[in-house]
């Protein structure tokens, strides 16, 4: 989908975990329709590749490598961004994994997950928020269906997914009218992420759905820039569902 008009035209943006899946399009997106758009990602080599097709393209994009969870980070993240002008808009998307039950899981893989998927979105905002504030900007969590509904494998992943729900509320009460501060909540979208996952388990997941197939990260970002955008400009404290209908369908009586 081509955007129709530029809605960031003289914004700045920036997205972690932009070196591929939702975060590489929600950059793509933005940048397409007008931002400058910093991307951060821990594999440098990823986000930088992303960010010199949005330039081939036309378009404002630097990379920078950065673990979000590192508050030091954060502070090079800013200076980077100040040479395009103060951020109007944080989309908070990076994201680690481990797939493993409550009682096999370690306490650092527990502290890393929970570091990376909800204390990095904290860090972000915190740093963030003298210019979210100057610029009367808006802030996207990258939150997940796993916030609502129990898969195996997943308590870590799956807590602080929930916590970023409870956290965009509380940042948008705190810092409104200031700041509008969202949610988006991803279904089964087809990344590298599935990669992992075996063939028959795809299948479950897609007929799982009411739309009967695989989100894209495109429409993921599609979503996140509606929510960024003034369109959206009434909507603050609030989560949308990006999932094809995968909360919502069941086999069963």
């Amino acid at each position: 989908m081509k955007p129709s008009a530029l809605r960031f035209a003289e914004k700045v943006a920036v997205v972690t975990g932009a070196g591929s899946g939702i975060g590489a399009s929600t950059a793509e997106r933005l940048a397409a329709e007008g931002a400058a758009v910093v991307l951060t990602d821990i594999a440098a080599d990823r986000a930088e590749g992303v960010a010199a097709g949005i330039r081939e393209q036309g378009g404002r994009a630097v990379s920078v490598r950065a673990d979000v969870a590192d508050p030091a980070d954060w502070e090079r993240i800013v200076a980077v961004a100040h040479a395009y002008g103060p951020v109007g808009i944080l989309v908070s998307n990076a994201y680690t994994v481990e797939v493993a039950p409550a009682h096999e899981m370690s306490l650092d893989s527990w502290e890393r997950q929970l570091a990376v998927n909800l204390t990095g979105g904290f860090l972000g905002f915190r740093t963030l928020l003298p210019d979210l504030r100057t610029a009367r900007g808006t802030a996207v969590l990258t939150s997940s269906v796993h916030a609502h509904k129990g898969i195996p494998g997943h308590p870590a992943y799956a807590a602080a997914k929930g916590a970023l729900l409870s956290l965009s509320g509380q940042l948008a009460v705190e810092y409104g009218p200031d700041v509008r501060v969202n949610a988006v909540l991803p279904g089964p979208i087809l990344t590298a992420a599935w990669d992992r996952v075996a063939e028959e388990d795809r299948a479950r997941s897609v007929a799982e759905t009411a739309a009967r197939r695989f989100g894209r990260p495109e429409e993921v970002a599609a979503a996140i820039a509606f929510l960024a955008s003034d369109e959206a400009s009434y909507i603050t404290g609030s989560s949308l569902l990006v999932d094809g209908g995968w909360s919502v369908t069941k086999a069963s009586a």
